[in-house]
């Protein structure tokens, strides 16, 4: 017989709440996935069909996070599993790709650049780890982990023919040191998690986006490329427009918050 939801046992309701815990975890997992499966498409140089997987990877981390504070199933346990994927596919998967790519007629220095790109990509989520909740929400420190990644991901998926002569390979070494770099720096990126989805817009707001996702079903090498880098580009556009229209004695938006202030603070990301 059927037992109503209010008379089940405890033993029953624990078995249940760790059956819920599984749902992000396996969003945390397929994140995972993503990240080995780039890396097993780069190196048998498949370059155009390993470098999408970081962006489902991207996808994928963008939502496990979001289920689990909708379902309320945040856990410790989560949020390591989420950074060691994190380090698989945003840190592993696209240094390989890009030394498969770009970086492998460098020799030592492209491989010594690569091995940047994953230390960084570590420290980078370490440090949030022990950030979380003391910095400003609307930002991140440093490049977030996934954007980083999709600076290399991008790039290859719009050129997947790769390189092969040591001065045309060059100019990958700031496709992969810049993002490195950033990642570990104080420079804060905008999280966009104060953008209220819920709220009520106005009617062109919904024919923008049909737009965006038709200029990605007919061109999504250049949508990719733009998003990548119109990020990275747009962050430091507004660092200079702040700079020059602040006021003498106003306080820097993108200043780090005071001492006793920083308890209130949700996590930044990664």
């Amino acid at each position: 017989m059927l037992t109503p939801l209010g008379r089940r046992s405890a033993a029953e309701r624990r078995r249940l709440r760790r059956g819920v815990y599984l749902l992000p975890s396996m969003f945390t997992m397929g994140s995972m996935f993503c990240g080995y499966a780039c890396i097993v498409y780069a190196m048998r140089g498949e370059f155009a069909t390993a470098a999408p997987f970081i962006g489902f990877a991207i996808v994928v981390d963008m939502l496990d996070g979001r289920i689990a504070r909708m379902t309320g199933t945040t856990s410790a346990f989560g949020v390591e599993f989420d950074s060691l994927a994190d380090i698989i596919s945003f840190g592993v998967a696209p240094a390989i790709l890009a030394f498969a790519w770009g970086l492998q007629p460098l020799g030592r220095l492209g491989w010594a650049a690569g091995f940047l790109f994953v230390a960084a990509a570590a420290v980078r989520l370490a440090r949030f780890n022990i950030q979380a909740g003391s910095t400003d929400k609307r930002y991140f420190v440093g490049m977030p982990s996934p954007a980083a990644a999709g600076i290399p991901a991008a790039t290859v998926y719009a050129y997947p023919s790769g390189f092969q002569g040591f001065g045309e390979a060059l100019p990958v070494l700031a496709m992969v040191i810049i993002p490195a770099l950033l990642m570990v720096s104080t420079v804060r990126f905008r999280s966009f998690k104060n953008l209220d989805l819920k709220e009520r817009r106005k009617y062109p707001v919904l024919l923008l986006f049909a737009l965006g996702l038709a200029l990605l079903a007919a061109h999504p090498e250049l949508v990719l490329v733009v998003l990548a880098y119109g990020y990275l580009g747009g962050t430091f556009a507004e660092l200079a427009w702040n700079r020059l229209h602040r006021r003498p004695g106003s306080e820097d938006p993108r200043a780090e918050p005071s001492p006793d202030t920083t308890g209130a603070s949700g996590p930044t990301g990664l």
